[in-house]
């Protein structure tokens, strides 16, 4: 974890040294003046010598100076390696992410990565500035004042070798104590964002139903917890002023009690029992200090541990050594492809899935909520690694394919459709950085986009808001789609990309994509049976497994179940679930 981490502070390795060594000459400084004051007392004030000390005093107002000096260049090399350290992990974190197939994001909830991108990284930020300035001043003060006060007096000395003894113990097990809380308070952290990212993306829904009270109580339950555990951890932390500040008054009294009866003795003098006790105060910050480090290291440890997570998390799909940077045409084959989304599930989304699709086709897919239809087409942009078999493209294994090359050339409007904040020009861009306003208009008038971008006051160059909130849902859809054609793919995927639009509309679409690219693979995943049927052949998916594949009118003859869905949405309704429960004597 702790290499993995450090080899994010890259370019801040010289501000990271330097730190430590301002806060040694800081400490240095610190430690003489003490010393200087002695010798003020002692050979200045008691003897009468004001030459001495204008002297000394002199060379103290240089040491402090030089202290000054060394804190203020610590703090600013801090702060700059400790910056620039958060910055390179958001940085390796946010590209790595970027890397992942859908698998490994699947395995990290999006509220999860936001957290560690955030919380996360700014804890470990705040650690590290403590470790480069604190984690040295300190136990260098703590050693340079020990020794300092046995050169004086082994005797004193001793109280603080005590007194380090038994705050030492009480710092161990108190951050034992409050390790165990923040481990779990950071897995809390998760819940409500997750909490609040979902509430804030779905406040329309949230609104539409009233469901603003559950929602409440649901944020305050995962706050809560935060808040209980928070509590607890600095119940436990609390205890380290008290004995801070307990140890300090009973080493000055003891100090002071016995260095008394030393300078009586003539044993001590005034000005060594004075810096005695500067040394004192000087051990015993040291220690407060210290016990601060260790409060934010325990604080950042379970933080280390989840950015660490994600930057050592290899993506299960990699470029091959030597890929194939073309795609020739459209064709897709399937071969004996059986798929699950995770190693140890006993069933698979997908089971022997056996077929072969001509370059330029359209190819149609239907079949039950959950049956596997979107997980098909996934493995064709290869988002997910088959199991078993192989998915071929333009006659190669995707697997041989450069990720890009394959994606480019395999274009899909997903499920779920998003926008981003721009113009309608800067989303259409997204499909192919270059394109001229010509093909972006001729992409829109293909997916049936042009019109309605054309009523709106700046057309072209509207803004579109956050998620696309400013534009219907077939908008956004007819959108996606523009965007989609932009790329010039020799594969076309549209998962149930046209619920949203009247079956006009849809229709339109399908002719102008049949007109425009007819060299074009595309494949359209539908619950509409009108979206599909004129289709050269469509694929019915039923139980994990592909059980026909046919054009529309052999379908109707060899397929119960889609002939079943056909007759019912004609007759006005239905869809591919109903139409399968009536298929084997079900009740509608």
């Amino acid at each position: 974890m702790i290499k993995t981490l450090a080899r994010e502070i890259k370019q801040y390795v010289a501000a990271s040294v330097v730190t430590p060594l301002f806060m040694i000459l800081e400490v240095i400084c610190e430690m003489i003046i003490p010393y200087l004051m002695a010798s003020i007392v002692d050979n200045g004030i008691e003897k009468g010598n004001l030459n001495h000390i204008y002297n000394i005093a002199g060379l103290m107002v240089i040491v402090a100076l030089v202290s000054l000096f060394a804190g203020a260049m610590g703090g600013k090399y801090g702060a700059r390696a400790s910056a620039g350290f958060a910055h390179n992990l958001r940085e390796a974190m946010f590209y790595r992410i970027q890397k992942f197939s859908f698998k490994e994001i699947d395995k990290y909830s999006t509220a999860g990565l936001v957290t560690r991108l955030t919380t996360d990284v700014t804890n470990i930020q705040n650690a590290y500035q403590m470790v480069l300035r604190m984690l040295v001043r300190s136990p260098m003060s703590l050693i340079v004042a020990m020794v300092m006060a046995f050169t004086l007096n082994a005797k004193i000395a001793l109280i603080y070798l005590a007194a380090v003894f038994v705050l030492a113990i009480v710092l161990i097990v108190i951050m034992l104590l409050a390790m165990k809380h923040f481990r779990v308070l950071f897995e809390k952290y998760d819940k409500m964002n997750e909490s609040v990212q979902e509430n804030v993306a779905s406040i329309r829904v949230v609104k539409s139903f009233v469901r603003e009270d559950y929602e409440k109580k649901k944020f305050n339950t995962a706050s809560n917890n935060i808040y209980k555990l928070a509590v607890a951890a600095e119940k436990v932390l609390s205890f380290n002023n008290p004995a801070m500040v307990l140890t300090t008054n009973a080493c000055i009294l003891l100090i002071s009690w016995f260095g008394a009866k030393l300078i009586v003795a003539n044993e001590l003098t005034t000005g060594d029992l004075l810096a005695l006790l500067s040394y004192c105060m000087n051990i015993l910050i040291s220690l407060m200090l210290l016990s601060m480090v260790f409060v934010m290291i325990t604080m950042s440890s379970a933080s280390a541990k989840r950015v660490a997570e994600v930057l050592e998390q290899e993506s299960s799909i990699v470029n091959p050594a030597e890929p194939v940077m073309e795609v020739s045409d459209g064709s897709i084959s399937f071969k004996d492809v059986s798929f699950k989304y995770y190693d140890d599930a006993e069933n698979y989304v997908l089971n022997d899935v056996d077929l072969d699709i001509k370059s330029g086709e359209t190819i149609g897919i239907v079949g039950g909520t959950g049956v596997g239809k979107s997980t098909f087409v996934n493995l064709i942009s290869r988002f997910y690694d088959v199991n078993e078999g192989k998915v071929m493209v333009g006659g190669h294994d995707v697997k041989e394919y450069d990720l890009d090359v394959l994606r480019n050339n395999v274009s899909m409007v997903l499920q779920k459709n998003e926008l981003f904040t721009g113009t309608i020009f800067d989303n259409l861009r997204w499909g192919d950085e270059n394109a001229s306003e010509e093909e972006c208009i001729n992409a829109c008038k293909i997916a049936q986009a042009d019109e309605f971008i054309r009523n709106f006051p700046d057309g072209y160059n509207t803004k579109i808001e956050q998620g696309g909130t400013n534009v219907s849902g077939g908008q956004k859809q007819r959108l996606c789609i523009a965007r989609a054609l932009l790329k010039k793919p020799k594969i076309l995927i549209l998962d149930d990309s046209t619920s949203a639009v009247d079956t006009s509309t849809d229709r339109k679409i399908r002719e102008g994509l049949k007109n425009d690219r007819p060299d074009m693979t595309k494949i359209i995943i539908a619950q509409r049976i009108s979206s599909v049927k004129d289709a050269d052949r469509i694929i019915v998916i039923e139980d994990d497994k592909v059980t026909a594949f046919a054009p529309h009118e052999e379908l109707l003859k060899i397929n119960e179940t889609y002939a079943s869905l056909y007759e019912a949405q004609t007759s006005g309704g239905g869809d591919f679930d109903e139409a399968k429960l009536n298929s084997k004597g079900g009740e509608a």
